[in-house]
């Protein structure tokens, strides 16, 4: 969920957001916000291919939210939630410095190419800039090209210097 929430290091969401004059808004989950964001992890992990289990999602998220292990900010258009995207505090050590994980990032379907995608990667941006971090990174699906656009449009580069390697467990 947030690891700010209730802590020094928590930000204001308009502040973070930088809400402007319309129907979308975007701002950081607290807590209250579990069910909301469970259901919206639920349909990001079935757009991956995974069953439904919104009684696994909100147990994961309430307990990111609980040992302050991840940062969450959601779009609503009124007060409907049509987008998250979530954040997960790391460290560089050549940086010295703190990094962000944006592992997750979702809109729904019905408010795709609508710029929600936009102004979750801008809030998530604006978040880490304001922690200090010197690095934002994510991974994702190689067929998802329109996401891949998003994020180049958005000036994220794709790594020509690294390969990602993982051990399944």
């Amino acid at each position: 969920m947030t690891s700010s929430c209730g802590r020094s290091d928590a930000m204001d969401a308009q502040q973070v957001s930088g809400h402007a004059p319309g129907t979308i808004e975007i701002r950081q989950a607290v807590f209250a916000d579990l069910e909301v964001v469970s259901k919206l992890l639920d349909d990001y992990r079935r757009f991956y291919g995974r069953a439904s289990d919104i009684k696994a999602a909100r147990a994961f998220l309430q307990s990111r939210f609980e040992h302050g292990q991840s940062v969450v900010f959601m779009a609503l258009d009124g007060a409907t939630p049509v987008g998250f995207t979530q954040l997960y505090p790391s460290f560089s050590s050549v940086s010295l410095a703190r990094v962000f994980i944006l592992n997750d990032l979702f809109v729904a379907e019905s408010h795709r190419r609508a710029g929600v995608g936009t102004r979750l990667l801008d809030a998530a941006s604006r978040y880490a800039r304001a922690m200090g971090a010197v690095r934002l990174s994510l991974n994702t699906d190689v067929r998802n090209t329109s996401a891949q656009a998003l994020y180049e449009a958005k000036g994220w580069k794709r790594d020509q210097e690294y390969f990602a390697f993982h051990l399944v467990l």
